[in-house]
């Protein structure tokens, strides 16, 4: 009966749900978004379950080691290739976006503007900063912009 290499197999598929799962899980979070911590640890034991894998694969007593050898040096290199594409595409790929000249500074006054808010209705910043909250005037408003490269 043939023995399946599980190591290498969980360690590749594990590489390919850390790099498929940053776009569809983590990035919707901030703090596994800003630095993809979370994908690096599994990244992380995906390569020690491919070590392990490999290991195994070239040992001494592997009943067909001419195929288990060519098995583990192909998926141990499109695990590789995975790590390195997920890297190369959000810590270099990422700094290629244009940096945005135009865009509000932390603190800056806002210029005025006029939005549809989730009625439908048009309000302005101006309008917003006037309407007393709580029986006091508003000291400002908090704004929140989404970057967008489109």
């Amino acid at each position: 009966m043939k023995k399946l290499n599980w190591a290498l197999w969980a360690g590749f598929l594990l590489s390919v749900f850390a790099f498929l799962s940053y776009p569809f899980l983590f990035a919707r979070f901030p703090v596994t978004r800003d630095f993809p911590w979370a994908n690096l640890l599994l990244f992380g034991i995906a390569l020690v379950l491919l070590v392990i894998g490999v290991r195994r694969a070239f040992s001494a007593d592997r009943r067909h080691p001419k195929r288990s050898k060519i098995g583990a040096a192909v998926l141990g290199s499109l695990t590789v290739a995975v790590i390195a594409l997920f890297v190369f595409s959000v810590f270099i790929m990422a700094r290629w976006l244009p940096v945005s000249h135009g865009a509000p500074q932390v603190g800056q006054k806002a210029p005025d503007f006029t939005l549809a808010d989730t009625n439908g209705r048009n309000v302005s910043l101006t309008e917003v900063l006037s309407q007393p909250l709580g029986g006091r005037a508003p000291r400002g408003a908090l704004l929140i912009f989404y970057r967008g490269y489109w």
